[in-house]
């Protein structure tokens, strides 16, 4: 027990001293030696739980995503229908991105890098597949329940997750051109108001007179 705690607080120091060195010099210039020397580790216990620079990075990710699914499936739980859900994930989602400011622009860098390495594309590319499956299966939830009416969940799906996606990478290359938590939100509340069967729904997912 006493080694396996060793083990996994060495995994831990190794990946939090990652996060800050892709945060200060970015992907492409952090090399493993100084992930070593501010995790204060050896490379032989870096390689014995990281094969590599880039499964490293990807367990970051995974991370990441997971915080935000847990924001996910909690906003869910709470909500009373499948449009005030996806309307209270909006400002969910932002918190996660809040805190996540730093990693955004070293993903979009990875992202760049691993272009060129399809298994590490494939890596990549599953957690937006994934979203999509979970939006899918959500608003086909909707539908049944008689709150969303869609043609298509999967499309729709698909169009959610590119709006976050662009809002999100035009908020890393221009971060003051908008107020883009707010333009997000908007976004789903204009989305939404129009798939709903019945009365719309306010910006903290209340029920409300369409006009």
């Amino acid at each position: 027990m006493a080694n396996q705690a060793r083990s996994e607080e060495t995994r831990r120091r190794i990946l939090q001293a990652a996060e800050e060195s892709f945060a200060r010099r970015g992907y492409d210039a952090t090399g493993v030696a100084e992930i070593c020397a501010r995790a204060e580790v050896s490379k032989g216990a870096f390689y014995h739980h990281f094969p590599s620079k880039q499964t490293l990075f990807l367990d970051l990710l995974e991370g990441w995503l997971t915080e935000l699914t847990e924001t996910l499936s909690q906003t869910r739980s709470r909500a009373e229908s499948v449009p005030q859900a996806l309307k209270a994930m909006a400002p969910r989602i932002r918190e996660v991105f809040r805190r996540g400011d730093r990693q955004l622009p070293i993903f979009l860098e990875f992202l760049n890098k691993a272009s060129r390495d399809p298994a590490i594309w494939q890596a990549t590319i599953a957690p937006y597949r994934r979203y999509h499956g979970y939006f899918a299966a959500l608003i086909e939830e909707g539908v049944k329940e008689g709150s969303l009416r869609v043609a298509n969940p999967k499309h729709l799906a698909q169009i959610l997750v590119s709006l976050a996606v662009g809002v999100v990478l035009q908020a890393v290359l221009d971060p003051y051109g908008a107020d883009w938590e707010k333009l997000i939100q908007e976004g789903m509340d204009l989305l939404f108001d129009g798939l709903t069967t019945g009365p719309s729904l306010d910006a903290d997912g209340r029920r409300s007179s369409k006009q």
